[in-house]
């Protein structure tokens, strides 16, 4: 799957802590079917048969509505599961190892706090750059904050999409408005609302201001 780079508008990534009981394929279907355009499988705490049992489950769905579904860290799930791609972060392997195992149609994306991270990730073979975390967030605590100028920077200095993440909220995403960013990556905003659809409609119009802003 190539990648569109209207595709980055509304990019969810997912996070069973926050469902209160829904099944994970129900609120990701709902998320999609209200205007999510990306979706990232992102699931720390499970052993390798359940993970690939959900990334499959998930795969169903994104399948149905046509859009990019990448799994975080995980290569051989990503692989086994038939994902369109793998998410990795800097700590994880590199971009330029998996790009080896994943091939050349897979879809790569890469965690980046730095123009540098950023640059090195273009080289290496990566489909787009998640830049944060931009806010606070509670997903990662002890996540660096990426500065405005930075994340500009980061904009201009490679030729791929790039994703704003951590604590993008309805309340602070036109902050980042003027950064060059492609679209906005959230879990909270959207997994952690009663009503997803709600949530992701507002988002959607929030950063479909915001990336018109940009021109």
């Amino acid at each position: 799957m190539k990648l569109d780079r209207s595709s980055m508008l509304l990019y969810a990534v997912t996070d069973r802590t926050w469902l209160k009981g829904r099944t994970l394929a129900d609120a990701v279907e709902e998320s999609i079917r209200a205007g999510v355009t990306f979706l990232q499988l992102r699931e720390k705490n499970l052993d390798y048969a359940s993970f690939l049992k959900l990334a499959r489950e998930i795969k169903s769905i994104t399948d149905k509505y046509k859009i990019p579904y990448v799994i975080n860290d995980n290569v051989e799930v990503a692989m086994t599961s038939g994902a369109d791609g793998v998410h990795v972060g800097q700590d994880d392997m590199a971009p330029r190892d998996v790009r080896k195992i994943i091939g050349p149609d897979k879809i790569l994306g890469v965690s980046a706090q730095t123009v540098e991270q950023a640059v090195l990730a273009e080289e290496s073979g990566a489909d787009y750059i998640g830049v944060g975390s931009v806010f606070p967030t509670s997903t990662k605590p002890d996540a660096e904050a990426v500065s405005f100028e930075t994340l500009k920077e980061i904009c201009k200095a490679v030729s791929i999409p790039v994703v704003a993440i951590g604590g993008i909220n309805k309340d602070n995403a036109m902050k980042l408005a003027g950064s060059g960013i492609d679209g906005i990556a959230v879990v909270s905003a959207i997994f952690a609302q009663e009503d997803i659809t709600a949530a992701v409609k507002e988002l959607r119009e929030i950063v479909c201001r915001m990336v018109r802003h940009e021109d």
